[in-house]
């Protein structure tokens, strides 16, 4: 099989909901990292153009409608340097991409699919703060325990542990997160709390 080499400039995640009434609501894109194919951190906004943004979110919700989702959809999209969008996989769920929408936005990704599936009205998607989470792997607790103290003291993180009791290399275990005043303050944030552990 042979597949056409694409040129990519980044990936992002667009997660919309929707109601068994058919009312849609969807979040801002969030731009996402990954490291040996693992989500390594995402960031909300994504900070692409916003005639590609609106575009992106028009996908997903077009998406969602069309394959009558009750709950979440999270489309991931490569996009191309010449602005092109390719839908790379679909998520029906609450997403690692948009756990930092707990922090960030106005109705967390978590309450909305609740809101989805007992068919109430849909919550605000809006961005109320810049939000960036990392994952932390497996890996980090191979030498022993990880220095959360360390990690905290970063101004304005936060920690949220799995409660998966047999860490190895490459499962997710848990994530940082944070906001900050602008995506790269909060990104920069969480990746030194992840430096610190």
């Amino acid at each position: 099989m042979a597949e056409q080499a694409l040129d990519l400039d980044c990936e992002i995640s667009v997660m919309a909901a929707r109601s068994p009434s058919g009312e849609v609501r969807v979040y801002p894109a969030s731009r996402n990292h990954h490291e040996n194919q693992i989500l390594a951190w995402s960031v909300l906004p994504a900070g692409v153009a916003s005639e590609l943004e609106v575009r992106a979110e028009k996908l997903a919700a077009e998406l969602a409608q069309k394959l009558g989702i009750e709950g979440l959809l999270c489309a991931e999209i490569f996009v191309t340097r010449q602005g092109e969008l390719f839908v790379n996989e679909l998520a029906p769920r609450p997403h690692n991409s948009y756990h930092q929408s707990e922090r960030g936005c106005a109705t967390s990704q978590f309450e909305q699919l609740v809101r989805a599936v007992c068919n109430l009205p849909l919550g605000d998607t809006s961005l109320v703060s810049p939000a960036a989470i990392v994952n932390l792997l497996g890996d980090a607790w191979l030498k022993g325990e990880p220095d959360f103290a360390a990690a905290l003291a970063v101004p304005g993180v936060r920690l949220h542990l799995y409660e998966k009791h047999t860490p190895r290399a490459g499962r997710k275990m848990g994530h940082l997160s944070a906001t900050g005043a602008t995506a790269e303050e909060a990104l920069e944030r969480v990746v030194e709390a992840k430096r610190r552990l």
